[in-house]
């Protein structure tokens, strides 16, 4: 049995019936509620002059009618019937006062006519009577409608109005689909098109960025969604900057090719990332390069469970690999990576559970696979940890990958690409002193490969370094640290004022790392285009605002959440470099990939520095071990 409809859903419908009329019913609407809100005020003036409410001859009922037939024409004039009603502010009040006062003064200049020709029409006092009541009148039959279509907005939203910026058609669309829904309701939009603002879209106001404060405080908005969908990353970042500014939570919809699904947009509103203020434009990836080294073969990732290697297998898995191996010494990081690629059933994954370092299980690995391509990311990354435990740092990152690219040789492997970083340049810590020495390893191992390539007749494996900054939101970045300070309400612990660091999404630096494998020949130490250094203070203020709060100043204590100096950690620079020798690198064929050939040791000079090394560690010799690793990675 049907149930009879409620009366908030009866309102509601009336509500939406009311919206959707045409403009010109609004108006004509209005204009006679005014006629006969203001007839009434007149003759309500008059009883409350004479103490009743008289029956009126008709010649003082058409002079009482005089009233509103002089203020309509004014109202139009200036401007009240072009408002929307449901976006009407404050401002229109002092508009309605200053209409109606010249609307009285032109029906009181008939009266004053009148009682001149003796008609004695009216007291005196009515005119002014009939201003005070007819601008309650006019001002409540406003405010009034505003206040009931609102309503059940209110009622199942509660203070969840969200302002969109962007009135595009993709906007147009979200407001749509966020109006059907109940978690967050469009109070209207804001974009800075000349074209567009003041205007009606698709039912809703367009503002102007500047009138965002009075929005705000009038319609009590706390969100905005920032809806550019084929706008610029610069683009993006000039509009989040703006609005964060003024005490909203600021969430965007991702890029066109993001939502080229047809997902339901308002499950495709994210909250805004730090990538959003710090990521540039990406170069469109070249297919070619992207299945080079991937399609149709064995692909072996090292450290599949990390943040590098488990985007690795993600995107390699999308690559068409005839099988892919998972190589993880983390048994809950491999199911976990495991269990998400099965979920794509795009190829055959594998998981083996192992560490580098153990020369058994690489040869068995090796062996039972014919791995053809090695994306080699596992690696002791973590400063503080390796700087306190160098011993386990030299053994994974020295040793494994010496370990890991000789097996590869040896067993014909065709590619072999090692995930270093900015820190191995000139390095002032033991982590980016071991990848350092991980670069001069693979190096050693790419000659005797060659001389072993030649004896036998073969290709010999193509080994290569790509070299790159930080990664939004690795499990090394600082930024899930900011962010887990800020949810505690802080400190945020920021080393030095002036330090700075190169920082790319993970997207993007695994899908350039694929590409720089392809471009290899052979010894090449390739480096990412990072972009612009970024000051990490000014990423902490960053996350701050965006999570809707205010960093705290020391000076006059306004603010949320302070930022804290702990100075800079044992082995950590204020900048980071990319190049040994910046006249070495030479560009590519690929925009966002350089490409340099660094001096070598000879295989008998680093064969003894390795052996020397050894021996530091096996007889626990660590200062020693670590002075001779900053001294040969610094050459």
């Amino acid at each position: 049995m049907s149930q009879a409809p409620s009366f908030w859903s009866k309102f509601s419908g009336a509500r939406g019936m009311a919206i959707a009329l045409p403009r010109t019913a609004k108006q004509f609407l209005l204009i006679t509620v005014d006629f006969f809100g203001l007839f009434f005020a007149v003759w309500a003036a008059y009883g409350l002059r004479v103490g009743e409410l008289p029956v009126l001859p008709l010649w003082q009922i058409l002079l009482f009618a005089a009233a509103p037939a002089f203020a309509i024409p004014v109202f139009m004039l200036n401007g009240l019937y072009r408002s929307v009603i449901r976006y009407v502010g404050e401002k229109a009040l002092w508009t309605i006062v200053k209409c109606m006062f010249l609307a009285t003064l032109l029906w009181a200049s008939l009266v004053f006519f009148l009682d001149v020709q003796r008609f004695e029409a009216a007291p005196r006092s009515v005119p002014i009577l009939y201003f005070m009541l007819g601008t309650l009148l006019v001002a409540a039959s406003r405010f009034g409608a505003r206040w009931l279509i609102w309503l059940p907005v209110r009622r199942v939203n509660s203070s969840r109005q969200v302002l969109i910026f962007g009135a595009n058609e993709t906007g147009i669309q979200l407001a749509n689909s966020l109006g059907q829904g109940k978690e967050m309701f469009p109070a209207g939009f804001v974009d800075d098109n000349p074209s567009l603002i003041h205007k009606d879209v698709s039912g809703f106001r367009v503002y102007p960025p500047e009138r965002l404060p009075f929005l705000i405080d009038h319609y009590e908005i706390a969100d905005v969604i920032v809806c550019l969908p084929d706008a610029s990353s610069a683009r993006r970042r000039e509009v989040v900057a703006m609005l964060e500014s003024h005490q909203l939570k600021v969430r965007i919809l991702p890029p066109l090719a993001d939502i080229a699904s047809g997902k339901n947009l308002v499950n495709l509103v994210r909250e805004v990332d730090v990538g959003d203020l710090l990521g540039r434009d990406p170069v469109v990836a070249d297919p070619a390069l992207l299945g080079k080294c991937i399609y149709n073969k064995v692909v072996l990732v090292t450290g599949a469970g990390g943040s590098i290697g488990s985007e690795l297998c993600r995107q390699i898995a999308l690559l068409g690999p005839c099988k892919l191996v998972l190589f993880e010494q983390s048994e809950p990081a491999l199911y976990q990576v495991h269990r998400k690629l099965l979920q794509m059933g795009t190829c055959e994954v594998v998981p083996v559970l192992g560490s580098v370092v153990d020369q058994y299980a690489v040869s068995n690995l090796f062996k039972a696979h014919s791995i053809q391509t090695v994306y080699h990311a596992a690696a002791h990354k973590h400063v503080p940890l390796v700087e306190s435990n160098i011993s386990e740092g030299v053994k994974n990152n020295v040793l494994g990958t010496q370990n890991l690219a000789r097996h590869a040789w040896q067993a014909c492997v065709e590619s072999f690409v090692l995930i270093s970083t900015d820190k191995a340049v000139r390095p002032t810590n033991v982590m980016g002193a071991t990848k350092r020495w991980a670069e001069l390893v693979l190096q050693q191992e790419y000659e005797q490969s060659i001389q072993q390539a030649q004896l036998n007749g073969s290709n010999g494996t193509v080994f290569c370094a790509v070299r790159f900054g930080n990664v939004l939101g690795s499990s090394g970045s600082v930024i899930p640290l900011f962010r887990e300070q800020i949810l505690a309400g802080g400190p945020v612990t920021v080393t030095h004022p002036e330090v700075v660091r190169y920082f790319m999404s993970i997207h993007e630096a695994v899908e350039l790392v694929i590409q720089a494998g392809s471009l290899a020949k052979g010894g090449e130490v390739f480096l990412l285009d990072m972009g612009d250094s970024v000051k990490i203070v000014d990423l902490a203020r960053n996350m701050i605002q965006l999570a809707g709060f205010q960093p705290l100043d020391p000076v006059t204590g306004q603010g949320d959440i302070p930022i804290q100096f702990s100075g800079l950690r044992p082995g950590e620079k204020l900048y980071e470099e990319l190049l040994i020798d910046k006249e070495n690198a030479q560009p590519t064929s690929h925009s966002k990939i350089m490409s340099a050939h660094e001096s070598l040791f000879s295989q008998t000079e680093f064969q003894v520095l390795l052996e020397e090394l050894l021996s530091c560690i096996e007889q626990n010799q660590i200062d020693r071990a670590k002075a001779l690793l900053l001294k040969v990675a610094c050459q």
